[in-house]
């Protein structure tokens, strides 16, 4: 059958003049062996193929002359092979039983090739409208992306610049209030100085969500700078150890590229303090063969059974960051326990940028 199949495309790739000729020319050799065979071996049948051949790759009008071609041979034949018959009757009528025989193939014929042709016709149709669907949902996905992005870095901003300032004047104005209680030698300064160290907090803690909203600049070496000062942050806010290690430097230009590693490495740390109850998380940069490699290991409890089956929102996002860019992205229990992120996204020959550019 897969023979079968190969055949029709090679065939199909034939010019129709080619296919003619082709056709008459097997309708003359198998004239000539019928001829050869004697009228007493029954040859009509193989005149079929021909017939298919015409009606199937070159039209129903063609098939149907090849039809009365393949009679008129075999019959000229059988009488040049001197073939009797008891009256005219006979051989016209053996001959308008095969006619419309080979009539009825090429009708069959015709109208298989008519719907396979319009079946085609609409599977390109629907590929097409699919492909474009696929599309313009990816461009959807992209802008949903971006916007998410700009806005976290609105709010980071916000909170660093507005919140981050305010919260300075409040603690200065608290400073000063401290200090004027503490000369007056009046017990509120206990309770104002508290106030001080309340607010000093505050400021520590807007500071830290805004640069895990609005992350430091991290093209070219800032990613490493970003994935330190991100596990600094990480042991700070979450009270675990975490740490970031990067043998050689990874400079990675493209600024795209950068923050959806930063991301994902990110998204992979949340994870393993709030469903993994991790109590050390290493983050690993390295450069091997051309290919930037991510890792996000952890010793926390490992998978939930949703991440096992793929139904975990964080996970989704991060290996959609990591298609977004042209990265491969891998999350894997470890033997003893915790969980490895891997995030693996090439470099030689292909700037990122393009790959992105590419997907949409």
């Amino acid at each position: 059958m897969a023979s079968m199949t190969a055949w029709i495309k090679r065939l199909e790739n034939w010019s129709k003049p080619l296919l003619m000729v082709t056709s008459l020319g097997l309708v003359a050799v198998i004239g000539f062996v019928d001829f050869f065979t004697g009228y007493a071996i029954f040859f009509s049948a193989f005149y079929l193929v021909p017939v298919a051949l015409a009606a199937w790759f070159v039209g129903n009008v063609f098939g149907n002359a090849v039809s009365m071609l393949s009679v008129a041979v075999w019959l000229v034949g059988d009488f040049a092979a001197g073939a009797h018959y008891p009256s005219l009757f006979v051989p016209i009528w053996n001959g308008a039983i095969a006619l419309t025989v080979y009539f009825v193939v090429v009708k069959t014929l015709a109208s298989l090739r008519s719907s396979q042709k319009k079946l085609e016709a609409r599977v390109c149709q629907r590929t097409a409208a699919l492909t474009s669907e696929i599309q313009e949902r990816t461009r959807l996905e992209k802008e949903l992306l971006e916007i998410s992005e700009r806005e976290q870095r609105q709010i980071g901003h916000d909170l660093h610049d507005s919140l981050g300032q305010h919260l300075t004047a409040t603690a200065f104005a608290s400073q000063v209030l401290n200090a004027e209680l503490e000369n007056k030698s009046l017990p509120q300064s206990a309770a104002a100085k508290n106030l001080v160290k309340l607010v000093e907090e505050a400021i520590v803690l807007t500071r830290t969500f805004a640069r895990g909203l609005h992350p430091v600049e991290i093209t070219g070496e800032g990613l490493m700078d970003g994935f330190q000062e991100l596990a600094r942050n990480t042991s700070g806010r979450f009270k675990v150890s975490c740490e970031f290690e990067c043998p050689e430097p990874v400079p990675l230009h493209d600024a795209v590229s950068s923050t959806h590693l930063y991301r994902i490495a990110q998204e992979a740390i949340t994870n393993a303090v709030k469903h993994g109850k991790a109590r050390h998380i290493s983050i690993g940069l390295e450069k091997i063969n051309g290919t930037i490699i991510l890792t996000v290991t952890d010793d926390g409890v490992g998978l939930s059974k949703n991440a096992r089956n793929g139904q975990g929102l964080g996970l989704r996002i991060m290996a959609y960051r990591a298609n977004m860019i042209g990265a491969t992205f891998n999350i894997e229990r470890l033997p003893e326990s915790g969980t490895r992120v891997t995030c693996k996204l090439p470099s030689i020959g292909v700037a990122t940028s393009e790959i992105h550019d590419a997907k949409n």
